[in-house]
């Protein structure tokens, strides 16, 4: 039990649900007919997250070693060499099993796993590395879509790009919790992005959900934001979580055209967003 609950916490797991949702909006704006690729698509696209979680902490072993010796590595829970194992294993793992849907969604699953290489390799180092992993989340959605009936077309790359702005923005504010800047709000910007790009492109019979899900999503970033502006409140760890679990609400909003009975889904998954999170902050 000891090794599992160890493996979960490299995994990241509480950020979980919000990749699923990745893989869902992207399927849906894919063309959404090809149930059965789901299942595949969700297995691919959290092996591939946890790779890069697990790596995550294997490039950051000495940083944590001085700021963080909670983490598994510094606290001698598991070793270096193992969780770079572990990290590369399941990056492979889910490269191999995102062939198994077709070539092309093999080959974007392979240029994920080098971004998420290359972010880890240099996000202490370089200011533009947040943007790999935005980059990272955009193919997510680009790995979906390939997966429906009509593949990734232009309303797929745009809504991805959108959520890579979110996440981009997002990574930069957790960056400053470490090193606090007094322009540190300009990230802020970027979180816009999807609200900025329904506004634009939801007409006609859209124009009404696209404006619910944007006051949603909205209300949801300036709740979350509150955690880093006002001193009673300040903490921007918690802020970084909310705003993680946010994602759902970026995917929710790109699928305005879903059916209401699937709009449950990503309600569920936010939800277990957060559950998740309560849960291993508590462990």
């Amino acid at each position: 039990m000891p090794l599992l609950v160890t493996l979960l916490t490299l995994g990241r797991v509480a950020n979980l649900p919000t990749v699923w949702s990745n893989c869902l909006a992207g399927w849906w704006l894919g063309g959404h007919e090809n149930l059965g690729h789901l299942p595949l698509l969700f297995i691919g696209a959290t092996l591939l997250y946890m790779g890069g979680a697990f790596l995550n902490d294997a490039f950051d072993a000495e940083y944590d070693r001085q700021h963080r010796r909670a983490r598994p590595i510094p606290s001698g829970v598991i070793s270096l060499k193992e969780v770079g194992r572990w990290g590369a294993g399941l990056l492979l793992l889910g490269v191999f099993w995102l062939f198994c849907l077709g070539t092309t969604t093999g080959l974007l699953g392979a240029a994920v796993a080098l971004l998420a290489l290359a972010y880890n390799m240099t996000h202490r180092m370089f200011l533009f590395s947040p943007a790999l992993l935005g980059l990272c989340r955009f193919f997510l959605y680009v790995i979906a879509a390939s997966t429906g009936a009509e593949g990734a077309d232009g309303w797929a790359l745009w809504c991805g790009l959108a959520l890579a702005a979110y996440v981009t923005g997002l990574r930069i504010l957790a960056d400053l919790e470490e090193a606090p800047s007094p322009d540190r709000y300009w990230p802020a910007t970027l979180l816009t992005a999807p609200i900025i790009l329904a506004l634009i492109m939801d007409v006609n019979h859209y124009r009404a959900p696209g404006l619910e899900l944007s006051a949603v999503l909205g209300l949801w970033v300036l709740y979350c934001l509150r955690r880093t502006i006002w001193p009673a409140d300040q903490d921007i760890a918690k802020a970084i979580a909310g705003l993680t679990a946010g994602i759902v609400f970026v995917d929710w909003l790109a699928v305005v055209d879903l059916p209401r009975e699937l709009s449950f889904v990503f309600l569920a998954l936010f939800g277990a967003s957060l559950l998740c999170q309560r849960l291993t902050s508590a462990a």
